[in-house]
C-alpha cells in the first residue's frame, strides 16, 4: 500500500478508511476501473481508492463547459479549470488521463432542456437530466470501449443485491452528501457496472483521504451552484438564452 505523504494522519486510520469504502483489499488486481474524473475532491479520492485496492485506474474527464460561459462562473466545475485539476490528480497518482469534449450532447440534453422548462413556468432539476442523458450513458459506453471492468465515481450512494432486482440503489452513508435521489433513473444495467466508493464515507473522511496522500485538491471547495448558471440569476441565464421569454 502507498504510504500516505501527511504524517499527522495514522497510516492505521488510513487503512481503515480505505476499508470502509467496501472495496476489499487488492481485490481489483488484474481488472481495470475507468473513474469519472471532475476535477474535485471526491473524484479524486474514488481513483486513489481504487487505485489503493489493485486495480489498473484510468480518468476520465467529460468536458461539458462552453468557453462562453466560463466568465459568470466563481468555480466552473465542468471547464477548462477543473479539467486541469483532474488532469493533475491522474498525474500524481500516475495514472492514464483522458479528456472527452461533450458540449454538444450537454447543451442539447441538459441546458436547452433547463431553459425551456423553466420557461414553461416548471422547475428543472440538470443535475439529474445530466446524469441520465449524458454522464452515466456515455461513460459507461467509453468505459467499455476501453475494456474496463467497471467505472467508478464521486457520487455519494451505495449500490445493494435487490430482492425484486439485481441492483438496488440506496442512500449514502453521509445524510449531508447523499446524491442517491439525481441516481434514481440509473438502468440495472448501469448500477451493476457502476461503483460508488464513497457511499460508506463521510466527506470529512473523504478530505482526510485526500490530505493523507497529498492530493493537489484535497482542500477544493464544493461548488453549490448549478454549473452553466453560476453567478447570474435563473432568469437571466434563460433570457440571454431565450430573449423571447425574457
Amino acid at each position: 500500500m502507498t504510504t500516505p505523504s501527511d504524517p499527522a494522519v495514522a497510516p492505521r486510520s488510513i487503512e481503515a478508511l480505505l476499508s470502509d469504502a467496501k472495496i476489499g483489499p487488492r481485490d481489483g488486481a488484474g481488472q481495470t476501473a475507468v473513474i469519472a474524473m471532475s476535477g474535485g475532491v471526491d473524484s479524486a479520492v474514488t481513483a486513489l481508492v481504487m487505485r489503493e485496492r489493485g486495480y489498473r485506474v484510468v480518468g476520465i474527464n467529460l468536458r461539458l463547459f462552453s468557453p462562453g460561459d466560463a466568465e459568470h462562473r466563481a468555480n466552473p466545475c465542468c471547464g477548462i479549470p477543473a479539467m486541469d485539476d483532474a488532469r493533475a490528480t491522474c498525474a500524481l497518482l500516475g495514472i492514464p488521463f483522458y479528456a472527452i469534449n461533450m458540449e454538444a450532447e450537454f447543451s442539447s440534453a441538459v441546458v436547452d432542456r433547463f431553459v425551456n422548462e423553466y420557461a414553461a413556468g416548471r422547475t428543472p432539476n440538470p443535475c439529474l437530466e445530466c446524469n441520465r442523458h449524458v454522464k452515466f450513458r456515455h461513460l459507461v459506453q467509453r468505459a467499455r470501449l476501453l475494456g474496463a471492468d467497471l467505472l467508478a465515481t464521486g457520487h455519494y450512494a451505495r449500490v445493494v443485491p435487490g430482492d425484486d432486482a439485481p441492483h438496488r440503489l440506496l442512500r449514502a452513508v453521509d445524510p449531508t452528501k447523499d446524491q442517491s435521489y439525481v441516481l434514481y433513473t440509473m438502468s440495472q444495467d448501469q448500477l451493476g457496472y457502476v461503483r460508488f466508493p464513497l457511499g460508506n464515507l463521510h466527506k470529512r473522511e473523504v478530505r482526510t483521504l485526500a490530505r493523507g496522500f497529498g492530493l493537489p485538491v484535497a482542500e477544493k471547495a464544493e461548488s453549490q451552484e448549478i454549473c452553466f448558471v453560476g453567478k447570474r440569476s435563473y432568469a437571466e441565464f434563460v433570457a440571454a438564452r431565450r430573449p423571447d421569454v425574457a
